[in-house]
């Protein structure tokens, strides 16, 4: 029943560049069969609103071309103040008077008018007689959101058969690579360039997602004030490449100084959810994104939380010939490409 009938490109759209990811079933596992990043012009997107559509179009009609990507379905994703996860508790019910009910449910939940989003929702746990009550995960996204995204992606010459929850497609990366461990409380921390997303897994369950709009860009935009330097100049830095009159060493205050600032967030989200979890422990810290590379950032996030940080491998378990990363390294890949593994892991029909 599940066997796919043909692979789909997971396409992670991001602020500052566009990842695609080609898996195919390979034994137990799953192989690359195409990969690429292509950069997106500054301002094209912006806290995950798509300004310059064409730009764009252009940088994923770029990624298909330069990848020798053939596969027209994509599944994209989204994040940000457009998508709202809720867990909701109602009572016990049958899976047909839910699907009857949950619009007048949710109603008390979106800050938006129900008529302008798209909803789905998952049982996370169906409850029983005794105690009368059931947990729903809620999500709604703008349907203007989800227009955008896929009116870019059908600019490039693409469909988007699946439009997915960055939090939840890193939940997928994590779980094919990592399995799931009954009992853990692992924080997935995807850190991109305008956005940093978390989602803290139970076991094989989401109990807690958000969305922090800071990421990467604040790193460059810090040092072009700080510094006195143009983007391009304030970029490389960030990547720790010295530039003209300014050392890396020169860069190393400021980059520590936006690493507090969003390690702040990150506090105030874990704050949040130990409020509301029955337990306050977290055992593991998993993280990805361009962002998460910040001189220190780990170390940072160690220091400040005492659990243990790892970099999220999305290559753990799905095999990958080094030639099919376009130069890169699977270790080099591997942070940015999350997103769009656990994308090609979708099928077009599943919850």
């Amino acid at each position: 029943m599940f066997r796919r009938a043909k692979s789909l490109v997971g396409l992670d759209i991001g602020s500052s560049a566009v990842k695609a990811v080609e898996l195919k079933p390979a034994g137990k596992g799953y192989k690359v069969t195409a990969f690429g990043t292509e950069p997106v012009p500054p301002d094209s997107i912006v806290d995950g609103a798509i300004i310059d559509g064409a730009a764009v179009a252009d940088a994923i009609r770029r990624l298909f071309d330069g990848g020798g990507i053939k596969t027209k379905d994509v599944v994209a994703s989204l994040s940000g103040n457009a998508v709202i996860v809720k867990k909701i508790t109602l009572p016990v019910m049958t899976e047909a008077e839910l699907a009857e009910s949950i619009y007048w449910e949710a109603e008390q939940y979106i800050p938006f008018d129900i008529q302008d989003v798209n909803l789905d929702y998952q049982i996370v746990d169906p409850g029983d007689a005794a105690r009368g009550t059931m947990d729903v995960l809620l999500v709604a996204a703008k349907k203007e959101k989800i227009a955008d995204y896929t009116g870019v992606i059908a600019q490039a010459g693409r469909t988007a058969v699946v439009v997915d929850v960055d939090a939840f497609a890193l939940q997928n990366a994590y779980e094919v690579n990592y399995g799931i461990e009954p009992g853990a409380v692992v924080v997935l921390l995807n850190a991109g360039a305008s956005a940093t997303n978390i989602n803290i897994l139970n076991g094989g369950q989401s109990v807690f997602t958000r969305d922090i709009s800071i990421g990467g860009n604040a790193y460059t935009e810090a040092l072009q004030r700080e510094l006195s330097l143009p983007y391009e100049q304030a970029d490389q830095l960030k990547r720790g490449v010295a530039v003209e009159g300014v050392t890396f060493e020169d860069a190393r205050p400021v980059l520590r100084a936006v690493s507090d600032n969003v390690l702040l967030e990150i506090q105030k989200t874990f704050d949040f959810f130990k409020a509301t979890a029955s337990s306050d422990r977290i055992d593991r810290i998993v993280v990805s994104g361009g962002a998460s590379r910040a001189d220190g950032f780990i170390e940072m996030l160690t220091e400040r939380f005492g659990a243990p940080v790892e970099t999220f491998d999305p290559f753990k378990r799905v095999t990958v010939d080094p030639k099919k990363l376009q130069g890169m390294t699977a270790e080099d890949a591997g942070p940015t490409a999350a997103v769009a593994v656990g994308l090609a892991l979708r099928q077009a029909g599943d919850r």
